[in-house]
């Protein structure tokens, strides 16, 4: 009878961790079964599509949510967060998700993949999309990219920094983000790391460049927000220069007064770029998947440039959007990550080596 009592037993506890295993699935739909006309048709009846990581001030996204509103009636929200942040709220949700596409940084698209978050939808415009810049199934598809600058509030400095080397030799503080949680901040040191021998994989460089910075009282911790660059409290800002050059615009409109700059750093900088992942529990995956066929059409990648983000595709730009860029000149010692999965492992632990080899030096 015992034997009997614990085979049903375990019985039961398989049946259960099946059913688990089962409701927490993501469900299966084929995006790229449907004719565009038949997800559009989807789209529309899903109606809404809610975000993470992708407000209006990035990358001009507002105006791509916008257009996608009024030409097919769906409605949008976002939340902004971090690239972490954004894969940690599709994973906890999972079959309970409130949040249908995401933005976030080039090492964080197979993380979303290996986690089983992201759908495939590999859109009408997979032929013109370079290989470098999308998952082979389409479970992510880079919209867009940036090259890592310094923002310089000229007022703040007595001579504007055109390379890592001039910081070094400057008595300002430097404020850079959360390098645990946010992949721009990331990307800084990435972009230290190469101006001095470093790479994707040999991240030292970089850590040893902000260490220098913390020894020396250097390094603000604070929040690298607009708000604070509006109010001249930081001094040099390290942003993706589409970020840089949004902010500025801001700050200019709000005082015509403000002395900004932004370089790209002379003797290295890197390029990367952001995907879409659209939610494997999206309740809204229609709609989510037509976001991305926006974000990647001709219109979505100028109105990313009109955010001077770079677009993925070989798109014309418009001669206004073309002008307000900075000049190319300054991108001649900017490169595009080229060792993915150097980066990932890299990624994997550099927010505790930041914790241990800059944040435990800083005065």
């Amino acid at each position: 009878m015992n034997s009997c009592r614990r085979f049903l037993g375990l019985a039961l506890a398989v049946v259960l961790a099946l059913g688990n295993t089962i409701a927490m699935a993501a469900p299966v739909v084929d995006l790229n079964a449907l004719t565009l006309d038949e997800l559009i048709e989807k789209a529309k009846l899903d109606g809404e599509v809610h975000s993470v990581g992708m407000p209006d001030n990035w990358a001009n996204w507002g105006e791509t949510w916008q257009e996608l509103t009024a030409t097919y009636g769906i409605t949008h929200t976002d939340v902004d967060m971090s690239s972490a942040e954004e894969l940690a709220i599709f994973e906890s949700e999972k079959a309970n998700a409130t949040k249908d596409i995401g933005d976030v940084g080039q090492s964080f698209g197979p993380v979303a993949v290996a986690q089983g978050l992201a759908a495939s939808y590999k859109t009408s415009y997979w032929d013109s999309i370079p290989d470098w810049a999308k998952d082979t199934d389409g479970n992510w598809i880079i919209a867009y990219y940036g090259t890592m600058s310094m923002m310089v509030n000229a007022d703040l400095v007595e001579k504007v920094p055109q390379s890592f080397e001039d910081i070094l030799n400057g008595a300002y503080k430097v404020t850079v983000g959360d390098v645990t949680k946010a992949n721009q901040a990331r990307n800084a040191v990435l972009a230290a790391a190469l101006a001095y021998g470093g790479s994707e994989s040999n991240i030292q460089p970089g850590l040893d460049f902000f260490r220098k910075l913390a020894e020396q009282g250097r390094l603000d911790l604070g929040e690298l927000s607009p708000a604070r660059l509006a109010k001249g409290e930081i001094a040099v800002a390290f942003l993706w220069d589409y970020n840089a050059l949004t902010y500025r615009d801001a700050i200019l409109e709000a005082n015509p007064a403000a002395n900004l700059v932004i370089n790209i750093p002379s003797e290295a900088s890197i390029q990367s770029g952001y995907t879409t992942i659209i939610n494997a529990y999206s309740k809204h995956i229609y709609a989510a998947a037509l976001a991305r066929e926006y974000i990647l059409s001709d219109e979505g990648q100028i109105n990313l440039a009109k955010g001077y983000a770079h677009p993925v595709r070989d798109v014309e730009l418009p001669a206004d959007v073309q002008a307000k860029l900075l000049d190319s000149a300054q991108y001649e010692n900017a490169r595009l990550l080229s060792d993915s999965e150097g980066w990932d492992k890299t990624s994997e632990t550099l927010g505790d080596l930041w914790q241990e080899e800059v944040i435990a030096y800083a005065k």
